[in-house]
């Protein structure tokens, strides 16, 4: 079975899932519940960027070309 990265990265029901994954582990280690908090902010920032820069390059492939516009 082939994992779909580009909808994997872009599913925010796995962000969801990476973000209560990593803040269970962290709580159960000991961290502090605001290191918990600031980690789980970063993964949502990266993860935000992630499914944009994916979906702006399926956008992009998507629509015709300069070249194609021309013939």
């Amino acid at each position: 079975m082939k994992i779909d990265w580009k909808r994997k990265l872009t599913s925010r029901k796995f962000w969801a899932a990476v973000v209560g994954f990593v803040t269970a582990l962290m709580i159960g280690f000991g961290y502090a519940e605001s290191t918990a908090a600031e980690v789980t902010s970063i993964i949502m920032a990266g993860a935000t960027l992630i499914a944009y820069i994916i979906g702006e390059g399926i956008v992009d492939a998507s629509s015709p070309s300069e070249k194609d516009e021309e013939k």
